[in-house]
């Protein structure tokens, strides 16, 4: 069950613009950041958003053309909206009944998906009496019992709590594994789409920026959202070998040659910071003032201003000892094995 798609919808001042596929099997991930599109690609997967151009199409049958109630797509959306007056049983067997099952061998095949979802003691709940990470997994169930050839998931795990997130991506991940069908899951959390999809598309404003899988993601972003998602400093200049001229005109020396247009990234936490000029072998180095300092996992992230804006990972000891705090000024220093470049 392959997905081949070109999404054109129009509102207002905002156009999405983009073409999605899906190999049987797979699990894309949809990143970006808020307003970028995501949802609407969604929607439009579902039949709840008409196209204004373009076509979906799943094995060779173009499903805009199909009413939305026919197209087998599974959908499990942000709040789940679970039938409040139906019992978990009878939520996940509306799907089999739609297709017309005879009411016992629905509420049969929905009593075995709540099995394979780890529910089996609570058939008779209402949603009401299920916690998020329980009504998470019978929406899924609901929409896997429906047997649907496309899968679509909307931030399918926002509202939970971060254990209950952790423990319900995995159990997530196991179940999307055994599904054959493409999967297509909108998310904003990028460790969400880094343990749940073969391949992420990232959009901003409409249009795909970036795709690929994630070690080419994360190793190699082109843009500043999908640096900062995956943790990276990224410049854009113009490199003559190993030396690439950012905006400003600053100099970066780099660990491989290259030619043109490039991209320049590296990580907070090879930036190291000085109260005076270091001597000896870093590369590149410049004065730079610091304008916030947060707490960053085990460190602190420092923020800086100068020839080159970047922001620095130290340890809180090694804050305490510069004594940094806004208005400091300081010197930085990246090792040229440090800094990665590829082409623009």
């Amino acid at each position: 069950m392959s997905l081949s798609s070109r999404l054109v919808v129009r509102r207002n001042d905002f156009t999405l613009d983009i073409e999605l596929a899906a190999a049987p099997g797979e699990v894309v991930a949809l990143l970006g950041p808020n307003g970028a599109g995501k949802t609407t690609a969604l929607r439009a997967l579902a039949g709840l958003a008409d196209l204004d151009d373009g076509h979906i199409t799943l094995d060779d049958v173009r499903l805009d053309r199909v009413p939305t109630e026919n197209r087998r797509i599974g959908v499990v959306f942000q709040d789940y909206l679970l039938f409040p007056h139906l019992s978990a049983l009878d939520n996940v067997a509306f799907g089999p009944r739609c297709r017309r099952v005879p009411r016992r061998l629905a509420r049969a095949q929905a009593a075995e998906w709540l099995t394979r979802v780890g529910l089996a003691d609570h058939v008779r709940k209402k949603p009401r009496q299920l916690s998020g990470g329980q009504a998470q997994r019978v929406a899924l169930a609901r929409a896997l019992a429906a047997e649907p050839r496309l899968l679509l998931l909307d931030e399918p795990l926002a509202a939970l709590d971060a254990r209950t997130r952790m423990e319900t991506r995995a159990q997530l991940r196991g179940h999307l594994a055994s599904f054959p069908g493409a999967t297509v899951l909108v998310t904003h959390d990028p460790l969400d789409a880094l343990m749940l999809a073969d391949r992420l598309v990232v959009v901003e404003d409409g249009r795909v920026v970036q795709t690929g899988d994630a070690a080419t993601i994360t190793a190699q972003p082109r843009t500043d959202y999908v640096a900062r998602l995956v943790g990276l400093n990224l410049y854009r200049g113009r490199a003559d070998g190993t030396a690439v001229t950012v905006a400003g005109g600053f100099t970066l020396v780099t660990a491989t040659p290259e030619q043109g247009d490039v991209f320049v990234a590296f990580p907070p936490s090879a930036v190291a910071l000085f109260p005076d000029r270091p001597a000896g072998s870093p590369r590149n180095t410049w004065p730079a003032t610091v304008t916030t300092v947060s707490r960053h996992g085990d460190a602190l992230r420092i923020e800086l201003t100068g020839p080159l804006p970047v922001a620095a990972d130290i340890t809180p000891a090694a804050a305490v000892q510069l004594d940094l705090a806004p208005g400091r000024e300081v010197w930085a220093a990246l090792k040229a094995t440090e800094a990665s470049a590829y082409p623009a």
